[in-house]
């Protein structure tokens, strides 16, 4: 939820004072970044040394307020190509040392004149260092963001942010995801058709897709599986997206459905929490979280270690040294973090489908885990044999 209060030029937000307030009580206080005024959300930090255009305009950071852990932002300015979606979706952001000059060959504005033409209010010049040190140590917790008139003292600040509702049961994807269905066209020959639902899809997911030759219908999260199987699928996706996934029940419904017809099926973040749910597995909040572009996880079906990008702060709680029996088959998990063992990947034996709980498509970078769209097209080749 944000409220904001544009002012005339950008430099007059960045003299405005602001508060960065923690439901614990704990207060930063710094100068206002992109719009004056008052919003709310969890506090999150993104350890990614770059793309914080597509962080912005990831549907998943959806009623979040994100802290860049990279000390300066903003010197790449904010350009027409790079968009995840159609809009923002952050709630705030917060910054240690914006740039004074963008410096770019495509950037077409700043990011801050972004933030104030968009409404986001953030907040700059706080120790971003010791907020990520309290949110590691305390956990991800509810904030706010106070700059100008919005600044009232310190216990009725504190009071608004213990006023919001928590993240934990929070029902989100269908706020981000596409009202009517759209296609992405396949880039030369068509090979295959992909019914893709949408639970907060970024732009480059069904782009890496249409390189592949695949022609990608893009569904809203509320589609049937008449809508899925209208479209004649090789393949069904489920998206990235934001929220608690115990709240997804028509999700998980929907992909019990494809599974027991069979179908390639390829989940990504919260279609991979969607498919543990559907295989019976529980989900649960993770103390911080995983956001950024450099989190290293093992691919045990190869033992290969690959840098990746994560936006996820649900995980799955399946086992990881056996193989599971389920409804489906056998199930096992595919992926691992190597920094805490969370959960990152699962895979069915006995049928076509599999899921990665972090981005391949990353747009922002690293590709080392691209080949994931490669296997989603062998899986609907071979199906097709």
């Amino acid at each position: 939820m944000t409220t904001s209060i544009q002012g005339a030029a950008s430099q007059r937000h960045k003299a405005a004072p602001a508060v960065l307030v923690l439901e614990d009580g704990r207060i930063f206080r710094g100068r206002a970044y992109g719009a004056v005024g008052v919003t709310f959300g969890e506090a999150v930090f993104s350890t990614g040394m770059t793309g914080y255009q597509e962080t912005l305009t990831d549907p998943s950071y959806d009623r979040q307020i994100v802290v860049a852990t990279a000390p300066q932002i903003g010197n790449t300015g904010w350009n027409d190509e790079d968009d995840e979606s159609a809009r923002i979706w952050v709630s705030g952001y917060v910054v240690r040392d914006p740039a004074r000059v963008p410096s770019n060959w495509r950037a077409k504005r700043s990011l801050d004149d972004e933030l104030v033409a968009q409404g986001v209010v953030g907040i700059s010049g706080i120790d971003t260092r010791a907020l990520t040190r309290h949110l590691r140590e305390r956990g991800s917790m509810r904030a706010g963001i106070f700059s100008g008139e919005a600044i009232v003292p310190d216990t009725e600040l504190v009071a608004q942010v213990q006023a919001q509702p928590q993240m934990k049961g929070a029902s989100l994807y269908e706020e981000v995801a596409t009202k009517e269905a759209y296609v992405v066209p396949a880039v030369g020959e068509k090979k295959f058709t992909v019914a893709a639902v949408d639970l907060g899809i970024k732009g480059m997911t069904p782009h890496r897709m249409a390189e592949r030759g695949i022609e990608v219908h893009v569904l809203p999260a509320t589609a049937s599986v008449e809508d899925v199987y209208a479209v004649e699928p090789d393949g069904v996706f489920f998206s990235n997206g934001p929220g608690d996934p115990a709240t997804a029940d028509g999700p998980v419904a929907l992909m019990t459905a494809v599974l027991e017809r069979r179908t390639p099926l390829f989940g990504i973040c919260f279609g991979n929490q969607i498919l543990g749910r559907a295989l019976g597995f529980g989900t649960y909040k993770l103390k911080y979280g995983h956001r950024g572009i450099n989190q290293p996880v093992q691919d045990r079906t190869t033992g290969k270690v690959e840098v990746t990008a994560h936006n996820h702060g649900f995980a799955v709680d399946a086992p990881l040294d056996q193989v599971s029996e389920t409804k489906f088959g056998r199930a096992e998990v595919s992926h691992v973090c190597l920094n805490d063992n969370v959960v990152e990947g699962l895979q069915l034996l006995d049928q076509p489908a599999f899921s990665v709980q972090y981005h391949p498509e990353a747009a922002a970078g690293p590709h080392d885990a691209a080949y994931l769209f490669d296997r989603f097209t062998s899986l609907m080749e071979g199906q097709r044999a």
